[in-house]
This record gives structure tokens, sequence and C-alpha cells, in this order.
């Protein structure tokens, strides 16, 4: 795995051991940012479920502003430091080593640009997340939400939560959704 474009281009990133986290691929990573590409330059950008950090970092190597990395599990937290640090862009990344839903409400932004979202599959995270943003003040008609997510994973709650789904790119094991309040 590695950083794609920007000032950390072609760096290389660590990844935590074990099965625990599923890094996305630079393939995938890469057309992600082809669609944000525009978005990206100076924005505020959360990371949530960060693994080993790989789409925050990415984001920060493309001009973010600021990146709020969130990551539960000591080791990938530990492995995002590391590769903040590897990557020279630490000073302007902020590592929540803490649970999804207890982080996002200690955000302290005006407004955030983007949230990224890639929780483990299969446990209905999407929902709880979606949910607890669309209540957080710093996420506004102006901030795009982007989930990771099965093929098979529905989001038609999203209008139970005053959000809708703007746009879905499919692969071949799963899918981002673009979603906007």
């Amino acid at each position: 795995m590695r950083v794609i474009a920007g000032t950390a281009r072609s760096m290389p990133l660590k990844t935590p051991p074990g099965l625990d986290t599923r890094p996305t691929t630079d393939r995938i990573k890469e057309t992600l940012f082809n669609i944000l590409q525009t978005r990206i330059p100076g924005c505020v950008f959360v990371d949530v479920f960060s693994g080993s950090g790989g789409i925050g970092i990415e984001a920060l190597s493309r001009g973010a502003s600021r990146a709020y990395l969130i990551e539960n599990a000591p080791r990938a937290a530990a492995c995002i430091q590391e590769n903040l640090v590897f990557t020279r862009l630490a000073d302007r990344a902020v590592l929540l080593k803490q649970d999804a839903l207890a982080a996002l409400p200690a955000i302290r932004e005006r407004e955030v640009d983007l949230v990224f979202l890639d929780p483990p599959y299969g446990q209905g995270l999407e929902r709880e997340v979606l949910e607890l943003l669309s209540r957080m003040p710093y996420v506004t008609e102006n901030t795009l939400l982007v989930a990771e997510a099965r093929l098979d994973e529905s989001f038609d709650f999203v209008d139970d939560c005053s959000l809708k789904v703007v746009r879905e790119k499919l692969y071949k094991t799963n899918k981002h959704v673009f979603i906007t309040k």
C-alpha cells in the first residue's frame, strides 16, 4: 500500500498486522480520489474507522488542510501514527484513538468538507455513524459523506436521517456511496 499522489507520492504505508483491517486497495483509492480531486485542496477531512490511515493520509498528501483520523484499535492507531510521521504529514493530522461514536462529537470544526467511513462490514455501523453525523453541527449541506461498504449493503435508511444518496460507485466486491444532507 502506498500514497498515490501529492507531497507524499509513492511513499509506502505500513498496515496493521492481522486481518482486523481491510486497507482500501491502491486502485480503488485512486478511483475515489479522482472523483474527489476538486474537493480535496484546503478541505477538512475526516477518516472514520481509519485502519492504517491510508485514506486520510492520501487526502493530506493531496492538499487537505487538516484530517481527523479516527481509530479505536491500539495496533492500528500506532500504525497510523507511524505513517503520519513517515510521510511528514503529522502536523496537519489529528489522531483520535477512540470509538467512532465517541470521537465524532469531539471534533470542533465549524464545517467539515469530506467524511469518509469504512466500518467493519456486517455490524450495522454505517447506520449508527451516519445517524450521528446527520446531527453534527459541522456536517452541513456542503459536506460530502462517503461510505465504503459491501455491494449488497443497503443505504435506504439515509432518508430517515435527513440525508440522501447522490451517487454510488460500484467495484467488484464493494462500493462507495456518496451522501449529502
